[in-house]
């Protein structure tokens, strides 16, 4: 009777296609080792009610609603729930979408007591992102529930590419925290919708196609080229900050990099994905600096009942 249901979901990093996905072109996105678990438990009378906190309210509500609707038989429990989480809040690692993946998943076993396909849970995600952010791609929640590498492109398609990235490239790889930025992801959306136009946009696509070729061939030298070509065309426009420049002008001794992610012009620009020629020097330069950073590791998992 008392039984813990639990799910884990991966982070994300997009590779490249940030802001011009939110105008139907596609984005690079990859699953990374960085881990939500979302826990229910049936709620004992006496403690805590977990109903009272009103996102994951709203949650379970948005999954007995599609139950109803689908004329699937659900018993209705009170609820305990736990959080555990390796992705840092509002940095353009998929956070929110890895909680709603993982939220549904836990929620439609809680209620149900069986496990549905991801292509549900991936969906009933989206729902639940298009609440809580204005206009989310849907890349986010796609990978946090496949896994792996995926080419999305808004409303057309979904690829999960059946190649992953190599470790000639994978092993150079980095997250680098340039700081929280001061705007929310939708702020920035609406920045950027006055400064993007159809040139900016296709120069973007090329970059995105070139790095899936870069990935998919194992060729370091076109996928370095692109990441610094797509970092000009975010600094283009105007979603890094001055700071955030900078640091990625201090680090250019060590590889190269772009921010990944919204972005953000006033303070900080969230985390950068680098590509490190000199692995020992940048972790020293790194630690003397106290900056924040992950080794980049891919998930090719996706969504998983623990």
């Amino acid at each position: 009777n008392y039984k813990k249901i639990t799910y884990s979901v991966p982070g994300k990093v997009i590779l490249s296609g940030e802001h011009s996905v939110v105008y139907g072109k596609p984005a690079l996105v990859t699953a990374i080792n960085l881990r939500l678990k979302f826990s229910l438990t049936i709620l004992e009378r006496s403690s805590q009610d977990g109903n009272s906190n009103k996102e994951i309210q709203f949650i379970s509500n948005k999954v007995k609603n599609y139950l109803k609707k689908e004329k699937i038989n659900f018993v209705e429990k009170r609820f305990n729930f736990k959080i555990e989480s390796e992705i840092p809040v509002g940095r353009g690692l998929g956070s929110s979408a890895a909680l709603s993946v993982a939220s549904v998943a836990t929620f439609l076993e809680f209620y149900t007591g069986r496990q549905f396909e991801k292509e549900i849970i991936n969906d009933l995600a989206f729902q639940i992102e298009k609440h809580f952010h204005k206009n989310p791609s849907g890349a986010d929640n796609s990978a946090a529930c496949y896994g792996g590498l995926i080419l999305y492109q808004k409303q057309i398609s979904l690829k999960n590419l059946n190649f992953k990235i190599p470790k000639n490239i994978g092993d150079k790889l980095f997250l680098i925290d340039s700081g929280q930025p001061k705007e929310t992801t939708g702020e920035m959306v609406d920045f950027v919708s006055n400064k993007i136009d159809e040139s900016i946009l296709t120069e973007i696509e090329k970059t995105v196609n070139k790095l899936v070729i870069s990935i998919q061939n194992g060729d370091a030298i076109l996928f370095k080229k692109s990441l610094i070509n797509n970092e000009k065309l975010l600094e283009k426009i105007e979603v890094v900050s001055k700071k955030t420049k900078k640091l990625l002008v201090d680090l250019s001794r060590f590889g190269c990099g772009k921010i990944t992610g919204a972005g953000g012009y006033e303070t900080n620009s969230g985390f950068l994905l680098f590509f490190a020629e000199d692995k020992e020097k940048l972790l020293k330069y790194l630690s003397t600096k106290k900056i924040l950073y992950y080794k980049f590791t891919s998930d090719n998992q996706g969504l998983k009942r623990i």
